[in-house]
């Protein structure tokens, strides 16, 4: 008996090492403990917050003066305009920018990504303490708090959400799909038809991209969430659905079987979900996860989502994705015709 468990068990390791699948063993929590590396970690001690000032604009001298003599719990980046300050802002080159308020005198309106954050009390915090350590108890210097990004935690973790149900629908579903019809010798059948190879990509694209259009509209449904500029979110999801369906198709080509296709995917899906999901939490990260094509549908929908993005200034993003979705349908095309590992 003990024998006998002993031979299935080798068996059945055997066969993960064949199909592949013992690599997600390995891969997965390695991937996973690189991409918490670059994230920024919480020190134990003081946290060097970087903060931006319009150049020339800063009336009140002894508030100026108090930030310079901060030390190193507060660094200045001096911005030529609001607009220069808040695309620094949302690039995470600084912290915060402050701006002269025009309801109170001697006071400063704090612009931040998001009211609910670490870095917002921390900042208020030690504006706070300069405050107090400057004039005693005088009413505070910042008088109203301007998040980029509004919205609750629903609403701010929506553009993830939306991320992961692509890439799940482009990485796990359509490569294993595409691997069992190439498995089961039904593409081969199919080839020996009048049907063409651009006929059977087209339909396997579109039905990816049908898949990720109803999954997305579902996720919205049930959040009860309507994109103000709706035109523009669906072009993305549209790009995303093409560039994602395309490049699942290839990996789906390069794998024999099924559970080949699946370790795949996976290994495409963890790289392309966290660096870009994980991006709002690390400036290491926003250096990394832009070469990915994962990050070019993410910050475009999160800017439509939560800072009211437009099209006209993120077309390069869905140049982007269009392009890398015909360049990985030409190649999945060529492996197509050479019948590979057919």
């Amino acid at each position: 008996m003990i024998r006998n468990i002993i031979t299935l068990t080798l068996n059945d390791l055997a066969i993960a090492f064949k199909n592949k699948t013992i690599y997600l063993v390995f891969f997965i929590p390695f991937f996973v403990f690189f991409s918490l590396k670059l994230v920024d970690r919480e020190d134990i001690g003081p946290v060097e917050l970087n903060i931006g000032l319009v150049r020339d604009e800063m009336a009140d001298p002894v508030i100026l003066q108090a930030i310079q003599s901060a030390g190193k719990a507060l660094t200045v980046s001096l911005v030529s305009d609001e607009k220069e300050g808040v695309k620094s802002l949302k690039d995470r080159k600084i912290d915060g920018l402050l701006l002269n308020s025009k309801t109170r005198e001697k006071s400063l309106v704090l612009v931040v990504l998001k009211k609910e954050s670490v870095v917002t009390l921390s900042l208020v915090e030690v504006f706070s303490a300069l405050q107090k350590a400057t004039e005693g108890r005088n009413p505070g210097w910042i008088s109203d708090i301007r998040p980029l990004q509004t919205g609750g935690p629903q609403r701010q973790t929506l553009p993830t959400w939306t991320l992961m149900l692509v890439l799940l629908v482009g990485f796990l579903i359509l490569p294993a799909q595409v691997a069992e019809e190439k498995e089961k010798k039904l593409l081969l059948a199919l080839l020996q038809t009048p049907m063409r190879e651009t006929e059977w990509l087209a339909a396997k694209v579109f039905s990816g991209m049908f898949l990720m259009i109803v999954a997305v509209l579902l996720l919205h449904l049930l959040g009860g969430f309507c994109p103000d500029n709706f035109v523009g979110y669906a072009a993305f999801i549209a790009a995303g659905g093409f560039c994602f369906s395309s490049f699942g198709i290839l990996l789906g080509f390069l794998c024999r079987n099924q559970a080949g296709a699946r370790t795949l995917g996976v290994m495409f899906y963890l790289p392309h979900l966290l660096p870009s999901a994980l991006s709002d939490f690390s400036h290491k990260l926003t250096v990394v996860a832009p070469i990915l094509p994962s990050y070019q549908f993410y910050k475009p929908i999160k800017s439509i989502l939560l800072e009211e993005g437009r099209i006209s200034k993120l077309w390069p993003e869905w140049a982007y994705l269009i392009l890398v979705g015909l360049i990985t349908l030409s190649l999945a095309r060529h492996l197509m015709k050479k019948r590979w590992l057919m």
